[in-house]
């Protein structure tokens, strides 16, 4: 399939999936490449578990977002495991992660491909894998399949009859599970109003199709398809959320709900049109359900995430663990352990009783419900947290740094840390994934490179927001010089 002088691509797997530039390194023939190694992983994983013989051909779900093309990329995808004799059910639609991940699971199928880069910029897509159980695959499962990249040429295969669409069973299964999970008849009864962004990917209208019908008013912004993501990134962060900040504003609503291109991960804007990090949305869910809700289980952090999981984790008596950054390292203990909450800085949060899995719109809801629970608006939540946790201030800074530039300042830090930053001493240093600086309030300043873009995050946490303003200037002033001893 590649010509006789061209060099593939290499095809390596980040934090959550292989994603790479449309028409540079992600083509039809390196997906097919990459579908073929999960092809050939799961036929040997299946040949294993039936070594008497005799047993069925693996099956596996495919879906896709709305990026460029995601739909033909989709059929690729499955027409490579159709080749190789794996059953294959294709979503007829562009559908949020979070469905395919339950799809993948109430099927009982052995696993699940989506096509979709996630928060990525609009010129990347991207090759994500779903574990039986309805999580990201596992950090053994990814290598195994980068192992086994041009093991065979790509075998294709035209569908059979019947293997695109045909899923409307889960998506109701779905509906159901958010309807018993999620007090949607409070939430209807509010009297007050909410303002949806899905930010033109997968989330489309479906956090408004849960909220309509009561005396809450709910609206949806940027809710149809735009392949260019309205010249924005599709991440829910500050810098991308302006119609919706704007929009919370206008409205006078409670608050700002925003899903990401996928819409597995989560956004929020506060009744004053501010946007909220996960390290307020986080800890308000985290204390609505074990305070309202009494529930009980772990906390898990991802090694970017705040220093108030810690503390209120810690007042409740629950367990606190902490891993490298992505979502897949928190689903694996999610199925391990009797976790509550996992949730990593960049919107990803599971809960106990549903997937162990990022879900964009079952955490929209339940951070709605935590806020029309608790009778306050969310900038009094915020406030009444910092009076008994403590006060902390949250704020990310991504410079456009090629990887192994990248991946040398971390090394460096990481064998030479400075003893002051920002004129502050470092009291420990923490390299889980990256370089953390940690000082004697419990402030920290992190270096870490992405595992999916080239991009260099310098993170900070801090007790007020001019010292957190000073560390992220360091750490800027830092990893643009390459030399710590400033």
């Amino acid at each position: 399939m590649r010509g006789a002088h061209a060099e593939p691509a290499e095809i390596r797997f980040g934090t959550d999936g292989w994603r790479a530039q449309i028409a540079h390194e992600f083509t039809f023939e390196n997906l097919a490449r990459a579908a073929q190694a999960y092809a050939d992983f799961l036929r040997q994983q299946r040949a294993a578990e039936d070594a008497g013989g005799g047993g069925r051909n693996p099956s596996v779900v495919v879906g896709y977002d709305r990026r460029f093309m995601s739909e033909q990329f989709a059929l690729r995808a499955a027409e490579v495991l159709a080749g190789n004799d794996i059953g294959v059910r294709l979503f007829g639609e562009d559908v949020p992660t979070p469905l395919v991940s339950w799809a993948v699971r109430e099927r009982g199928a052995d696993g699940g491909v989506v096509i979709t880069a996630s928060h990525n910029p609009a010129t990347f897509n991207g090759f994500k894998l779903k574990a039986p159980w309805g999580g990201s695959a596992a950090p053994e499962t990814t290598r195994a399949v980068e192992a086994l990249v041009d093991a065979r040429e790509p075998r294709l295969s035209p569908l059979p009859e019947g293997a695109t669409g045909g899923l409307g069973p889960q998506l109701e299964s779905y509906r159901r599970q958010v309807e018993s999970y999620i007090d949607l008849e409070r939430l209807r009864s509010a009297g007050a109003s909410v303002v949806v962004d899905s930010m033109h990917g997968t989330g489309g209208r479906w956090v408004e199709s849960f909220l309509r019908g009561g005396r809450l008013g709910v609206e949806t912004i940027r809710a149809g398809r735009d392949t260019l993501f309205g010249g924005c990134d599709p991440e829910p962060i500050d810098r991308n959320l302006g119609p919706l900040r704007a929009r919370v504003r206008e409205a006078g609503a409670l608050a700002g709900l925003a899903t990401d291109g996928d819409a597995d991960r989560v956004g929020a804007v506060n009744e004053l049109g501010e946007t909220m990090t996960m390290h307020e949305v986080v800890p308000i869910i985290l204390l609505h359900l074990a305070r309202r809700r009494a529930m009980s289980g772990g906390v898990v952090r991802t090694f970017s995430q705040s220093v108030l999981l810690k503390r209120i984790a810690a007042a409740h008596d629950l367990a606190l663990h902490e891993t490298p950054v992505g979502f897949k390292y928190v689903a694996d203990l999610m199925l391990r352990e009797r976790i509550l909450i996992g949730a990593e800085e960049s919107g990803g949060i599971g809960v106990s009783g549903h997937l162990p899995e990022r879900d964009g719109l079952l955490n929209s809801l339940l951070f709605l419900e935590a806020v029309v629970a608790a009778g306050r608006t969310p900038t009094e939540l915020v406030r009444e947290m910092h009076r008994e946790f403590g006060e902390f201030h949250f704020g990310r800074r991504d410079l456009r740094f090629e990887v192994a530039r990248g991946l040398a300042l971390v090394e460096s830090l990481s064998a030479r840390p400075p003893a002051r930053a920002a004129g502050h001493a470092v009291r420990s240093v923490e390299t889980l994934d990256g370089v953390k600086l940690l000082f004697a309030d419990e402030s920290w300043l992190l270096f870490r490179q992405s595992g999916t873009e080239p991009l260099l995050r310098i993170y900070a946490e801090a007790t007020s927001v001019a010292k957190r303003e000073e560390l992220l200037e360091y750490g800027t002033r830092i990893a643009n010089k390459a030399d710590i001893n400033q």
